[in-house]
C-alpha cells in the first residue's frame, strides 16, 4: 500500500507529510519536553527520521527556513535519491520582514513557500476582507518560481483570502479532534477547510501528542477533502511507520489494526 497523493499547484505531494517541530524543539507541551527534544534531536537523529519518512513513502516536509535542515535534505537526496518537497514557512511581522526569508527559500530550492502565521494572522483584517501586504508578498513568491500560500491559525485567513481572490495555492491550518490550537470549534474549522477550493495542509493532527494516532487520524482524514493533506510530527522511525499504516488504512476505508499497549490493568480485556 502506498500513500495517496494530492497537488499544491503543480507540485505533487503525499497526503501525509512530515512535520519538523520535534526536530527544532517545539513540543507545544512543556519547557521540559521542548528542552529534551533539543537535546535528543541531533543532526544524526533528525537525518535518520527524515530518511525513514522518505522510505515509507512521504515525499514532502514542512519546516521553517533553516540552513541546517536544508543541508539534511541535500544529504538525503545525495545518499538515497529521495527528493523531499520542501514546504517552507518564512517568518516576519510585516510583509517587508518576510521578504528576505522568501528570497532565502527561492535560493535553497523550496518549492512551496507559505509565510508563517506570525505574519499572516498579525496582518489579517477580516472587516476589510484583506491581509495587509498580501498581494505584493504573494507576487514575489510566484515570481521566484514557488507555489504561494499562507500558514495560519485563524480560519478567517482562509475565507478572507478566498473572497479577495489572492493567488493562493494552499493553506496551512491546525485541525484535530480536541481543537488544540484551533481558534474556533472544530466543526467550524472543518467547514472552512471543506469549503475552500484550495488544498489545506492540516497541522497538529495529534494535538502535539495529546491524542492517540488511530483516533486522531480517523477524525482528521474522514472530515477533509480528498485534495487535503496532513502534516504529522513523530519521535522515531517506528512512530512514522505506524502513523503511515494508520493513515493508509483510514484513507482506504479499511479496519485500522495497531498493536495495543498492554499492562497488568488490562489483563481481563485480553
Amino acid at each position: 500500500m502506498k500513500l495517496p497523493k494530492t497537488k499544491i499547484g503543480d507540485v505533487e505531494i503525499t497526503r501525509m507529510i512530515l512535520g519538523s517541530n520535534t526536530f527544532h524543539g517545539f513540543s507545544h507541551f512543556s519547557a521540559a519536553r521542548s528542552n529534551w527534544l533539543k537535546q535528543y534531536f541531533t543532526r544524526e537523529k533528525t537525518y535518520e527520521l527524515v530518511e525513514a519518512a522518505a522510505n515509507l513513502g512521504m515525499n514532502a516536509v514542512l519546516s521553517s527556513a533553516r540552513e541546517d535542515f536544508y543541508d539534511i535534505l541535500q544529504e538525503l537526496e545525495r545518499n538515497t535519491g529521495h527528493h523531499m518537497v520542501w514546504i517552507c514557512t518564512p517568518s516576519g511581522v510585516t510583509a517587508k520582514d518576510v521578504e528576505p526569508g522568501v528570497k532565502w527559500c527561492a535560493d535553497h530550492g523550496v518549492e512551496i513557500c507559505m509565510p508563517h502565521q506570525m505574519y499572516t494572522d498579525n496582518n489579517l483584517i477580516p472587516a476589510q476582507n484583506r491581509i495587509e501586504g498580501a498581494e505584493e508578498l504573494l507576487a514575489l513568491i510566484r515570481s521566484l518560481g514557488m507555489e504561494p500560500g499562507w500558514s495560519t491559525h485563524r480560519p478567517e485567513a482562509i475565507t478572507v483570502s478566498d473572497k479577495a481572490g489572492y493567488d493562493i495555492a494552499a493553506y496551512i491550518q491546525p485541525y484535530n479532534s480536541i481543537g488544540f490550537l484551533c481558534s474556533v470549534e472544530t466543526d467550524w474549522v472543518a467547514r472552512v477547510i471543506r469549503n475552500t477550493p484550495k488544498p489545506v495542509i492540516c497541522i497538529k493532527p495529534l494535538g502535539a501528542g495529546r491524542i492517540m494516532p488511530p483516533t486522531a487520524l480517523d477524525f482528521v482524514y474522514n472530515s477533509l477533502k480528498p485534495i487535503d493533506t496532513v502534516c504529522i510530527g513523530v519521535l522515531s522511525p517506528q512512530e512514522a511507520e505506524e502513523d503511515v499504516k494508520i493513515a493508509i488504512s483510514v484513507m482506504e476505508k479499511q479496519q485500522v489494526n495497531v498493536e495495543l499497549q498492554y499492562s497488568r490493568s488490562k489483563q481481563a480485556l485480553a
